[in-house]
């Protein structure tokens, strides 16, 4: 599965063939950029608009640009971690002061995330391979109920995985988490992410495009279990 299929598949899975369409032609234009000189303004602007408006992932743009210059593989991962960060604030500003006015439509319409009401409130029904994998440590099946018992924390996690970025920051407005630790959180999870990714291409090249085309997934939630398992570690040393 490409890259394009992934995006459709996170954006709505069973959606229209009109909307299969504008997301191939989005797609289309993002890789396209990679063959200008303008390829690394493009992958800011993408990876700052990714973290809350925009439905294309940076990823797309990020592979092609380092397959383009193996050598400059740290720039492009570093400057898609700075603008996505970033971006994340704008979403958290969205989640803060325009849930029902942006956030909602958002969330319901470029992640293709359907909302119900839990507890008297709208939530959101986490991915069962999240559920699988992490079972109750989470707080609950919703992604208020694991902002109640994790706070910001979780963005750490959640930034790792293939859930659209935007969903996070957003939510994590509405949550209103401790902004300090969203930052932080942010910080870490989007520069492992892209620079884990950035990295295996510059170690593999194209062989690792076509390995992370078909595996992505399965590579976000592997790297959070070693992840997690590497804190249990220290705090059992220390």
């Amino acid at each position: 599965m490409d890259v394009a299929s992934k995006v459709e598949k996170d954006t709505g899975g069973v959606a229209s063939q009109e909307r299969r369409n504008i997301i191939r032609r989005l797609y289309d234009w993002v890789l396209s950029w990679a063959d200008t000189p303008y390829g690394l303004p493009a992958l800011i602007c993408v990876s700052f608009l990714e973290s809350s408006i925009f439905p294309i992932p940076p990823d797309v743009l990020l592979i092609a640009l380092v397959l383009g210059k193996v050598k400059k593989w740290w720039q492009f991962a570093f400057w898609c971690a700075v603008a996505s960060v970033s971006g994340g604030l704008l979403g958290y500003g969205i989640g803060v002061f325009s849930w029902e006015l942006l956030g909602k439509w958002i969330v319901e319409n470029l992640t293709q995330v359907e909302l119900v009401t839990i507890g008297g409130r709208e939530d959101v029904r986490l991915p069962a391979y999240l559920i699988a994998a992490f079972g109750d440590s989470l707080g609950g099946e919703y992604l208020f109920q694991v902002y109640d018992k994790w706070n910001a924390w979780i963005v750490l996690v959640f930034g790792l995985t293939p859930l659209p970025y935007k969903l996070v920051t957003i939510t994590a407005g509405v949550a209103k988490v401790n902004l300090a630790v969203f930052m932080t959180a942010s910080i870490v999870a989007r520069t492992l992410r892209f620079f884990l990714v950035a990295w295996i291409l510059r170690k593999w090249g194209e062989k690792a495009k076509d390995f992370i085309d078909r595996y992505f997934n399965l590579l976000c939630v592997i790297f959070v279990f070693l992840l997690i398992g590497g804190f249990i570690i220290l705090k059992f040393i220390l």
